[in-house]
């Protein structure tokens, strides 16, 4: 089953993790278990103490969905033991004309080679013009014959060695041998069978006839093998009998791994003259191969976006994914899709008001754990109702929850505040806990946002908070960076700006002594400071 991935935005505050959360469960309750809640970054304090408040885990964390070698449908062919018989992977490519090239592996499945077709081909007009074997296993000799062993040798023969001796019944003359490191092939020619022994050749092939009594008896050190192919037969399969790890292109090979980029294979196999890859997994064990008509149209990565629909704001290589469905609350953006999707976008402060309200029409009850984490989302998102994004919905959602999960939203919302800003977190990591970058209209600029109970004591670290933002602007070429300390119980923000100090005087009709100022029951980043920067810009 396919996954779907449920995301939210980069730096994911609380209401991003726990919708793409609840959204997932919600579609898993609904018998649709593909659907997979993710994050695009690491969390903050307050989330994790939320998610080990109602006892839930760290949803996945993705860096990217752009399409990687796991995403395509690849070809699975026989992958083959490096001992296995030249015969058995030459019956592999006859069951599968598509095959064109087999991975040969170790005992671990790690890629020893890769044997093609014509690495076949090749070998078997080597053996017109050196008929020999070097050390064959006596094993493989005896799969591809369907041999069996006849008579006992006075050592234990383990590989098998010599020149190929076919010994034709018509021929008028027995063959001399010059070696007893000699391969005969035979039928019922018990003249040339009395010979061959007591000569003491290697190995006896005896094709589609008995073995005298007589000549049993005079058997030391000849391993004699029936099998029920004719002469002819057993000459072709005899040299199929070597492993094919002998004939199997080794040095080095072209490989990819299941995490490895389209992009960048697809680059690489232009570049090419090969047929088809290995894929390897993060064992460097083989799990398949590519050609490169799986490189035509790849299977794209699903996905849901909760709580944004802006493409800077949304996971790297969205371009490349479907997008299924968006359910979020903030204002109409960028993001374009290939085809018509399931949209829901509502004036609500917080996406969990709008996912709980999901369970309420399908007429499911969230679980109370489930219920007390979208509770908590909602008052973190709307600052304990005191954002101007809050709706009435947004606390009688909250509410309903709370009641579901038997807690009180006044005590829940002093725990989150409480944790938001911890005196022993660096500056840098508060300051791009939920920072986000905005575009509009020509200007690039970014808007961070902490909120707290104790604005003052986070001014503490002004000059720090000011060098990080001035390294910022540098660093991203932003017009202006912005920090917002929401107080809660001041019901308002304290700001620092560092560059367009003009462009905010204009915007909210504050001046900004040192970097700083106060606006009183501005609360919220996405309903107060972007519209009006928008407004001021055209």
């Amino acid at each position: 089953m396919e996954r779907i991935y449920v995301t939210g935005h980069r730096n994911p505050d609380t209401d991003s993790v726990v919708s793409a959360m609840a959204y997932a469960a919600l579609r898993s309750s609904l018998g649709e278990r593909q659907y997979t809640a993710a994050r695009l970054g690491q969390i903050s304090d307050e989330t994790r103490l939320i998610l080990n408040l109602f006892g839930f885990e760290l949803p996945l964390l993705i860096k990217n969905m752009r399409t990687q070698v796991q995403d395509l449908d690849f070809d699975v062919p026989p992958i083959l033991h490096e001992a296995v018989t030249v015969n058995r992977a030459w019956s592999a490519m006859e069951e599968d004309k598509q095959i064109s090239a087999i991975p040969v592996t170790d005992d671990e499945g790690r890629l020893r080679g890769m044997l093609t077709a014509g690495d076949i081909a090749g070998f078997d007009m080597e053996t017109i013009e050196a008929p020999d074997l070097r050390a064959v296993p006596l094993f493989n000799i005896l799969s591809v014959l369907e041999g069996q062993l006849l008579g006992e040798t006075e050592d234990v023969v383990n590989t098998i060695s010599g020149e190929v001796i076919l010994a034709l019944p018509q021929a008028g003359e027995l063959p001399p041998f010059r070696q007893k490191e000699t391969i005969l092939i035979c039928g019922n020619q018990p003249d040339m069978l009395r010979r061959a022994v007591e000569f003491g050749v290697a190995c006896i092939i005896l094709c589609q006839a008995e073995l005298p009594d007589d000549i049993r008896r005079l058997v030391k050190n000849t391993c004699i093998i029936s099998t029920p192919f004719d002469s002819l037969r057993a000459v072709r399969r005899i040299f199929q009998a070597i492993p094919v790890s002998r004939l199997a292109q080794k040095g080095e090979i072209t490989s990819f791994h299941l995490e490895d980029y389209i992009d960048d294979v697809r680059e690489i196999v232009l570049q090419s003259r090969y047929r088809s890859y290995p894929i390897l997994d993060s064992q460097e064990r083989v799990v398949g191969t590519l050609s490169r008509y799986h490189l035509i149209k790849p299977r794209r990565k699903r996905v849901v976006l909760v709580d944004h629909n802006e493409a800077a704001q949304s996971v790297p290589g969205l371009e490349q994914t479907d997008i299924l469905a968006i359910i979020d609350h903030h204002r109409l953006a960028d993001i374009q899709t290939k085809n018509p999707i399931y949209f829901r976008n509502e004036p609500v402060g917080s996406t969990c008001t709008i996912v709980a309200g999901m369970y309420q029409e399908r007429g499911l009850m969230p679980s109370p754990k489930l219920a007390g984490l979208m509770a908590a989302a909602i008052v973190s998102d709307t600052v304990m109702f005191k954002s101007p994004t809050c709706t009435p919905r947004d606390r009688k959602m909250a509410e309903r929850m709370a009641y579901i999960a038997d807690l009180s939203l006044d005590e829940l919302g002093r725990k989150i505040f409480s944790a938001s800003t911890p005196e022993d977190k660096p500056v840098e990591e508060l300051f791009f806990t939920d920072f986000k970058e905005f575009h509009i209209a020509g200007h690039d600029f970014g808007v961070s946002q902490i909120t707290c109970v104790d604005s003052d004591r986070q001014l503490l670290r002004k000059e720090e908070f000011l060098r990080i933002m001035e390294n910022a602007r540098t660093e991203h070429g932003y017009s202006m960076v912005v920090l917002m300390l929401t107080d809660v119980l001041l019901e308002g923000s304290k700001i620092l700006c560092v560059g367009g100090e003009d462009t905010f005087r204009q915007a909210f009709n504050v001046e900004l002594k040192d970097h700083e100022a106060f606006l009183p029951r501005i609360m919220s980043r996405k309903k107060q400071i972007i519209p009006m920067l928008s407004a001021l810009w055209g």
